[in-house]
């Protein structure tokens, strides 16, 4: 989700303008698919939402790919990376959706920022792209913000908050996956096998006790907000990042989490925690610093990332 690459002629003075109107269709599209979920939990387990949002999305991709005429672009190569990726996310996904059910939506959406953070550590790891010390301290910032968050001792650790973080590290590896995949595959061809995979592995999932449930008629609008918003929040976002540089985009992105705690104290009566607003401030800074020095570096050395 959050890319550091900087679009040629993003400095145009009017594309900061233009990336903010994107970033709140992707704010708008995230904070509706959280309620979305909330809402579609009280008849659906999270497999069945994931498997669900994999069929809407699935015809999608399939219509969109066949109007552009990209279907061409969906080859066979590299099934065990699609796979090991598809699989990160559905589980990274799974862990979203039960955690905004069960934790204050603030505090999910604070977590879940972490994952640029594990992207950094997972890329030096894999990728073999250099950690500076710059970005030790970003991921130190980072872990720091976390604590902040939770508030180990101080309040017990929920299932919610675990999974919360839990899925952040999932997102974070389907990142790193999504990156190899870039370097061969189309967006057509990734975005296919996606909701092709998921799609699978969320019937099996499902169906593993012989019983699926089926949406009420009036379920029916909260599941299509699930499955057309990932889509279309991770679109403005692409589109966002594509007119304007990552440093301008990312404190867009983070006001998220004020959209979402307005949202949960409106909706669900959840009262905002100083350590979420504080924590969530670190790390956003973490990350804000992260690519600050990522950017410098690539401008003086390419190769140095």
């Amino acid at each position: 989700m959050r890319q550091t690459a900087e679009a040629p002629g993003a400095a145009t003075p009017a594309q900061p303008l233009r990336a903010a109107v994107w970033m709140l269709g992707a704010i708008v599209a995230f904070s509706a698919m959280a309620v979305a979920g909330r809402a579609a939990s009280l008849e659906l387990d999270t497999f069945e939402m994931m498997t669900y949002r994999s069929m809407i999305g699935l015809v999608v991709v399939l219509a969109v790919a066949s109007w552009a005429g990209t279907l061409r672009q969906v080859t066979t190569r590299h099934l065990g990376v699609q796979f090991l990726r598809n699989l990160s996310h559905f589980t990274g996904q799974n862990l979203w959706f039960y955690a905004i059910t069960v934790a204050p939506l603030a505090l999910v959406f604070a977590l879940e920022f972490t994952s640029p953070l594990w992207t950094m550590i997972f890329a030096a790891l894999f990728l073999g792209e250099r950690l500076t010390g710059w970005k030790v301290l970003a991921g130190v910032m980072g872990f720091a913000g976390v604590l902040i968050v939770v508030q180990p001792g101080a309040q017990p650790v929920s299932m919610g908050m675990v999974a919360a973080a839990t899925a952040a590290v999932f997102f974070a590896t389907t990142a790193i996956l999504t990156k190899r995949l870039t370097r061969t595959e189309s967006i057509t061809c990734i975005l296919f096998w996606l909701t092709a995979m998921q799609l699978v592995i969320g019937l099996i999932a499902c169906l593993w006790d012989g019983d699926m449930a089926v949406p009420s008629v009036a379920m029916l609008p909260w599941i299509a907000v699930i499955g057309l918003g990932g889509l279309t929040a991770h679109f403005c976002l692409t589109n966002a990042l594509s007119i304007a540089p990552a440093s301008v985009v990312m404190p867009m992105d983070f006001a998220r989490l004020p959209a979402i705690a307005v949202v949960g104290m409106l909706f669900y009566a959840e009262a905002l925690q100083w350590g979420v607003v504080v924590g969530a401030i670190v790390i956003f800074g973490a990350n804000y610093l992260n690519i600050l020095t990522s950017q410098r570096v690539s401008r003086q050395s390419p190769q140095a990332l």
